[in-house]
């Protein structure tokens, strides 16, 4: 999917406004974990369910092409597994805690995925933006 770069060279730099603009994707999906932790969604709901990260992923899709070869190419990388990843380990959680909701011990263990989900969902919005903030990028 994405090519190497050749031995000895090295990425070209990004315009200013796409490092803006990666801040701000980066600031949407903050806004969804804040609001999954202040509300009484789970972190990791709101993050994949919330407004603020599905504008997130659509603006990622949409500037993807003009960020290849450079630096900012890693973070939007970054951003999309991270949002697919959580959307993938929620269904994955909620799938199998479905039949022990019957017993009531799937609110238990759907309560606690989904709460690893969420921690694990800040560290990698968190990392990556101190990244960005850092001008590096992110492997």
């Amino acid at each position: 999917m994405n090519d190497p770069l050749p031995v000895g060279a090295s990425p070209r730099l990004p315009e200013p406004r796409l490092v803006s603009y990666t801040h701000w994707m980066y600031a949407l999906h903050a806004l969804a974990a804040f609001i999954g932790i202040v509300s009484s969604a789970a972190v990791a709901l709101q993050f994949v369910f919330g407004i603020p990260s599905i504008i997130a992923i659509i603006m990622n899709y949409v500037k993807a092409g003009e960020v290849r070869g450079t630096w900012l190419e890693t973070h939007f990388a970054w951003q999309r597994r991270t949002f697919w990843f959580a959307l993938l380990w929620v269904s994955i959680v909620f799938v199998l805690s479905l039949p022990l909701f019957l017993i009531l011990i799937g609110f238990l263990t759907f309560g606690i995925g989904v709460l690893l989900i969420g921690f694990w969902v800040i560290y990698r919005v968190a990392r990556g933006w101190l990244r960005l903030r850092d001008a590096q990028p992110i492997a």
